[in-house]
């Protein structure tokens, strides 16, 4: 039975960019997320049922496991789980919001550790089967702004690292996501530079290639991730002399 790629977070940005690669190569892409429209657009752009909807909130335990059975039953056992959902939101903490904190840890972490318990089951059983956990570069350090999204991707980051090993004797390889800057809804919306800003199509060709390999880490653009792993080798002071430099102007020290 043809196996599946199930990719949540597909809707949109990266995702969805993701989504039409892989289905170029005629696999079928199981797609996830919460816009019941945007999945039909995808499936309908695609044609050929390469790209099948299937919507629902990884907010949700119950729903992740019923959808994944689903796909199961309907489009074949899953292969390969792109865990790609997550949001951003900024932080200032001159007004630092409880909230905001929750809200990205329950979807950018909590979500993909849902997503997991839904998906490894079954991977388990067949002892075979791909996860990418979709990171950032953010989640190598600190930057300003970016407490509670980096928190939550450094998380995932640190989550794959055990899980690659811990289930390499089960057949199962675990491999980490971190993208810079992509061209998507969420980043249109940033009001500071974001070098090296990839084309979603460009970092969709960097990130399927990725998934060609063993590797356990994906990232793209190079040059941003040599910068960002630099920055996090620096001893303290220097970097906090680097970052400072990105704090938005008018909350830089006069």
């Amino acid at each position: 039975m043809t196996e599946v790629v199930w990719i949540t977070g597909a809707s949109s940005g990266l995702g969805a960019a993701l989504a039409r690669r892989v289905a170029q190569d005629g696999q079928v892409v199981a797609a996830s997320a919460r816009r019941r429209d945007k999945l039909a657009a995808l499936a309908a752009e695609a044609g050929g049922g390469l790209i099948r909807p299937f919507p629902l909130d990884v907010e949700d335990p119950e729903a992740l496991r019923a959808a994944v059975a689903q796909i199961e039953r309907e489009a074949g056992p899953i292969g390969q789980a792109v865990l790609n959902a997550g949001i951003h939101q900024p932080v200032d903490p001159r007004d630092l919001k409880v909230e905001d904190f929750r809200r990205l840890v329950e979807l950018n972490l909590m979500g993909t550790v849902y997503s997991l318990a839904a998906v490894l089951p079954g991977m388990i059983a067949r002892r075979r089967g791909r996860i990418a956990i979709v990171a950032s570069v953010a989640g190598y350090r600190g930057l300003p702004t970016a407490a509670a999204y980096g928190m939550t991707k450094a998380g995932l980051i640190n989550m794959a690292e055990a899980l690659r090993v811990e289930l390499a004797p089960l057949g199962i390889i675990v491999q980490i996501v971190n993208p810079g800057f992509v061209r998507t809804p969420l980043t249109d919306r940033n009001a500071f530079p974001m070098p090296f800003l990839m084309a979603p199509e460009d970092a969709a060709e960097a990130f399927y290639r990725g998934l060609q390999s063993d590797r356990f880490e994906i990232s793209f653009p190079k040059r941003l991730v040599w910068i960002m792993k630099l920055l996090r080798c620096l001893p303290a002071p220097l970097g906090f002399a680097v970052t400072r430099r990105l704090l938005p102007k008018e909350r830089q020290p006069s």
